[in-house]
């Protein structure tokens, strides 16, 4: 079964105990929680760490408007952004300073190469990441649907424990990073 934003919902609201959703406007509570808290649960999630899946690269466009002050150029972030890893230039993508405003990312270089977050569809999303979602989604809608502190505290830990696993595998899915400019390796010469 692919996996859909009524899936993921169905799945936590089953964790719950309650009745899974057949749509996320269907006019029940269980549809009105998980609409409401959905997306920004998903959101947050995704942001909190670099996961590979949902980590990319672009030139970004140069606006023709300068901002008003420190920086001399302005770039628009790319549609579905979350959040800035790094940006650089001449083909690297790190080591160069920017700042974020608004939607647009502003840097003293004629061009930059962004390496962000971003949202991808659900289909996209590996088994480990969708269980920490199913499992926080599960601890958000605790609350509001049972009325019950203490069952939602203990979802939230069994969410953060999802969470660190989740992280864990995505983050053995790459080369690991070497230390760079370390002023005590740097001293050995």
């Amino acid at each position: 079964m692919a996996l859909t934003a009524v899936a993921l919902c169905s799945r936590a609201l089953l964790r719950l105990g309650a009745q899974p959703v057949a749509s996320l406007d269907e006019g029940t509570a269980e549809a009105e929680v998980a609409a409401n808290l959905y997306a920004s649960t998903r959101d947050a999630l995704l942001s909190a760490h670099p996961w590979s899946f949902a980590t990319g690269q672009t030139s970004l466009p140069r606006l023709a408007a300068t901002p008003p002050a420190d920086m001399a150029h302005a770039f628009q972030l790319p549609t579905g952004f979350l959040r800035a890893l790094s940006a650089g230039s001449g083909g690297r993508g790190g080591g160069m300073p920017y700042r974020l405003h608004e939607d647009k990312l502003q840097a003293d270089a004629t061009s930059v190469t962004l390496t962000y977050i971003f949202r991808p569809d659900e289909s996209a999303f590996p088994p480990f990441f969708a269980q920490a979602l199913v499992a926080r989604l599960a601890a958000e809608f605790c609350l509001p649907l049972t009325d019950s502190a203490s069952r939602a505290e203990m979802l939230f830990r069994l969410a953060e424990g999802e969470m660190r696993s989740a992280r864990l595998i995505d983050s053995q899915q790459d080369t690991p990073r070497a230390i760079e400019h370390f002023p005590l390796i740097d001293v050995r010469g």
